[in-house]
Formats: C-alpha cells, structure tokens, sequence
C-alpha cells in the first residue's frame, strides 16, 4: 500500500478527511496553522466557526492548485499527513483523476489565429462532438488540433470548464503601451515606502518573466495585506498602460491617493471613469457601477468602450470576487490583455468562481 495511503490513526493530528472532499480542521490543534497553510492551496474555507473549521477539495480548488505546479501526490501527502484517520480510499483516484485534467487542452497562438490542442485523440474526439465546444472550433490543422478565432479565446475556456476540462492557455498577450512609471522609497507623504516581500513575490509570481504562463490570475491577500501595492508593483513591473476596475468611488479615491503617493506618475496621468467624471488616460481608474450602467435593460452596455479606448497593457480587477456578470461578458472578449485580479476570498455569492478561473485566471497566490 503507499504510503500515502497508510492505514494509521494518530489522534494528535488536526484533520479529518471526508470522503466526500470535505476536511474538518480542529482550530484548537498545536499543528492547526501548519496544517491550514500546507491545505489552503488546493482547499477552499467554507465554514468558519470557533473551533472546527470545514474546508471543501472542489474541483476548481483542484485545478487552482495544479495550474500553480502542485501535483496531486503533494496534495494527498498534505491530507494523509496532518489527518487523524486514514484518508478515505476513493481520493487517491478522485483526486488524481481531476488534478490530471488540468492542461489536457492547451490554447497556444497558430499564425494569425488560435488553436485549440489536445494530444490525447480520444479525448480530443469527445471534444469536438460536444456542441458547446464544437461552435467555436474552425476547421481541424492536424490530428491534435483545431483553429480557434481569437474572439472565441474567452468563451471557448468558459465551455471547456464547464465540461471538466479547463483550458491551459498559452496564447499569450498583446503588448499594450508604455507607460514609464517607478516606484517611490520615499512617498509623496514623506514616509519611507517599501514594497514587501510577500508582496514582490506575489507579482513576480504572476508576471513570472513574461513567459505566457504569467500574466494573468488571481492574487488572494488577507483584507489589510496590502493588495493596491501589489497592484502599483505589478504596474510598475510592466511598465504599461493600466486599467483599474474597482468597487466603488471611495476606492477609486483610495487607489489614486496610493498611485500618486508611490509612484512618480503625474496627476494627469491617472484618470477617473465614475458616475463624476469620465477621463481616460494612461491609468484610468473605473467603478463597475459605471461599466454596467445602462438606460435600460434591453440596452447595450454604452461604457464598455472604455476597454477598447486605449491600449491596455493590464487590467487590474479589484475585489475580482465582486465583479458584476456583465463584466465577465467583456472580459471574455480581451483575453490578449493582461489580467490581474485582487481579492480576500475566491468564493462568490453567484458561484461563478470558473468564470474568475477562466477569464481572469487561476490563482497565483494565496
């Protein structure tokens, strides 16, 4: 039997492993935190009360976890290890099963197209027949893949989550413009300003060189971790012109104090696109109220244009577990640009966290 698997009840440990998926965490054990940090990357928290905490393995936690590089034997060696009982015998399968599907299908740039691969034929067989996906695949390019126009990039991802088959996408970005922008060490306020290492870290993992494995995803920071620095060092990194689409106008007012007391870009520079004032410049800064105001509800979306009114380098979505359905259907259609998302918590009142997944990215850090 693997060890992984082995039959042993050590009743000092803080877990209780489900067959279902769920883990029971006791907050009150000596290997409590251990236990939390070394589960929270393939985990979602969804009860919190005082002395049992319930974590979900969903699927979508599974293929978080898998896009960031973790394997399916270090996930069940976190459950076997910290579990008081031996972990129930149907997710070694389970889990390997779900985990292996990430980056089955890849999308990778073809000429001046897309295309969709799969060097599995079988699977890629299934694939075609299903109609949801097959209405954005073009004609076939060899035994492994098939065109994809690139306005299908966004939902053809939505379709294949949908199915249990997310996409990895390779197709990379567009450039966007410049925008020479630094950060301060000493802010316009007079007090030493540095970006933290956790911080740092968290962009460098996101950008991860410019390779088209980074530049899109989702950064998940405790509330008070600082997540408007990561997004000023992520503008700094790139050197780009930015969107920013946040949740209100206090936090529009909030994110330009801290672009203009940290970097050295200008006044002018950064713009406001709220019910006040509609300005777009080299950093604009956007309400989703704004984006999805229209007259009526027949009506198209008139602000949306924002998105095709300068060219974006980035687009940094603040509180990404807020963002209104409507902005997803935009976002789906500006999958070359980069994408950033900021949150505390990945998990949403409308359960569409696949949407976050496939059209903002999976989770780069927690």
């Amino acid at each position: 039997m693997p060890a992984a698997f082995r039959p042993v009840y050590d009743p000092a440990n803080p877990l209780i492993v489900q067959s279902d998926r769920t883990v029971l965490v006791e907050v009150d054990n000596p290997k409590y935190a251990e236990a939390r940090d070394a589960l929270a990357p393939f985990a979602e928290l969804e009860k919190s009360p005082e002395r049992i905490h319930t974590y979900r393995v969903s699927d979508l936690s599974l293929w978080n976890a898998a896009a960031a590089g973790m394997t399916a034997e270090q996930m069940l060696d976190v459950l076997t290890r910290y579990s008081k009982f031996p972990v129930p015998s149907n997710l070694q399968p389970d889990i390997a099963d779900r985990v292996a599907r990430y980056g089955r299908v890849r999308i990778e740039k073809h000429e001046n197209r897309l295309r969709l691969v799969c060097a599995d034929p079988p699977l890629l067989a299934e694939l075609v027949r299903q109609p949801k996906i097959r209405q954005y695949l073009g004609e076939p390019i060899d035994a492994a893949s098939y065109e994809v126009e690139p306005a299908f990039r966004g939902v053809l991802k939505q379709a294949l989550i949908a199915i249990g088959y997310p996409a990895e996408d390779l197709a990379g970005y567009t450039a966007g413009a410049d925008l020479p922008v630094r950060l301060r060490t000493t802010a316009r306020s007079g007090l030493p300003f540095v970006v933290r290492d956790y911080q740092r870290e968290a962009v460098d993992i996101f950008h991860a060189g410019g390779d088209v494995r980074g530049g899109s995803g989702v950064i998940v920071l405790p509330c008070g971790a600082g997540k408007t620095i990561v997004g000023l060092a992520a503008v700094s990194k790139l050197q780009k012109n930015t969107l920013v689409l946040t949740t209100s106008i206090t936090a529009v007012k909030q994110w330009k104090r801290e672009i203009l007391d940290k970097t050295d870009l200008r006044d002018d520079q950064v713009a406001e696109y709220t019910g006040e004032s509609k300005e777009i410049g080299p950093v604009t800064l956007a309400t989703y109220q704004i984006l999805t105001y229209r007259p009526e509800k027949s009506d198209e979306f008139p602000h949306f244009k924002i998105f095709d009114q300068r060219d974006w380098g980035l687009i940094i979505y603040d509180e990404v577990h807020l963002l209104p359905a409507p902005v997803f259907r935009v976002t789906a259609q500006i999958q070359a640009r980069r994408r950033l998302g900021l949150t505390a918590t990945l998990v949403r009142e409308d359960g569409r966290e696949a949407d976050v997944f496939s059209l903002i990215g999976p989770k780069k850090y927690d």
